[in-house]
């Protein structure tokens, strides 16, 4: 068993779809999450002004070197307006077109928040009958962003929604949550359906207490984890390399060239 390696576009915001499968091409790499595309996170927008309709875009892809891993939204279950519902929904067609097993959803609210995970779990219900009424094979998967940074929380919110999906961000539990992300795994790992990588040092940034750095110079203890998952995990690890969020960050390129030669994934 082995994981299939990918990358989001927050790591190049600026280029087009094709691009995109260029870049993943030249690292080998198998899959892709998108995120942003031309300079937008409006993935829906951009597919229409390129490909007119979800059949279009599916006939261009047909030939890509990597599968669309997932569509990831900015929706936060959380904490949410009708306006973000009507956004999110705005993705299925192109999902559902495209076979793409998940859209990502952030879990928004507070860690240790009681009434956040009850939003997180009235709003995953709300998805569900929506998704059942229209025989959507597209899912949701959930971020753990905000109120999900422990496995504490990720656990109590499973069984509060049995079959949640979870998109684990390794970073944010082991740096936010203060956990070992191998124990965390193996706690969570019946849930996770897609896990985020990166790597940092801490040294407070513009942003945040600590630093974003290349794969591989940084603090984050990816070997013993990403041992245990090739061994565990067949789904998707995905290099969420942050540059649309932290300009100072070098490009995705050289960020996916230094994971390989450090051997970090």
């Amino acid at each position: 068993m082995s994981y299939h390696r990918a990358f989001s576009t927050l790591g190049c915001p600026a280029l087009m779809l094709d691009d995109v499968f260029a870049l993943a091409g030249r690292h080998a790499l198998t899959a892709v999450e998108l995120r942003a595309l031309d300079g937008s996170t409006d993935l829906p927008a951009y597919f229409a002004r390129h490909f007119q309709t979800p059949a279009n875009l599916v006939a261009h892809l047909r030939a890509a070197p990597a599968k669309v891993a997932a569509l990831d939204t900015s929706f936060k279950l959380a904490d949410h307006t009708p306006v973000d519902r009507a956004a999110l929904l705005q993705f299925i067609p192109w999902a559902e077109a495209l076979g793409v097993p998940h859209l990502r959803v952030f879990d928004g609210g507070r860690a240790g928040d009681a009434g956040s995970l009850a939003n997180i779990a009235a709003a995953l219900g709300w998805w569900r009958e929506l998704r059942a009424q229209n025989g959507w094979a597209t899912d949701l998967m959930v971020e753990t962003h905000d109120a999900l940074t422990t496995t504490e929380a990720v656990t109590r919110l499973v069984t509060a929604v049995p079959g949640t999906a979870i998109l684990w961000d390794t970073h944010h539990t082991w740096k936010l949550g203060g956990e070992n992300p191998v124990t965390t795994w193996q706690s969570i790992k019946p849930h996770v359906v897609l896990v985020h990588v990166k790597d940092s040092v801490s040294l407070p940034s513009a942003k945040h207490p600590y630093t974003y750095v290349l794969p591989g110079t940084g603090e984050f203890p990816s070997a013993p984890l990403l041992a245990v998952l090739r061994a565990e995990f067949a789904g998707v690890v995905s290099l969420e390399w942050e540059k649309l969020w932290h300009p100072y960050l070098p490009p995705l390129d050289e960020a996916l060239t230094s994971a390989a030669l450090c051997h970090w994934w």
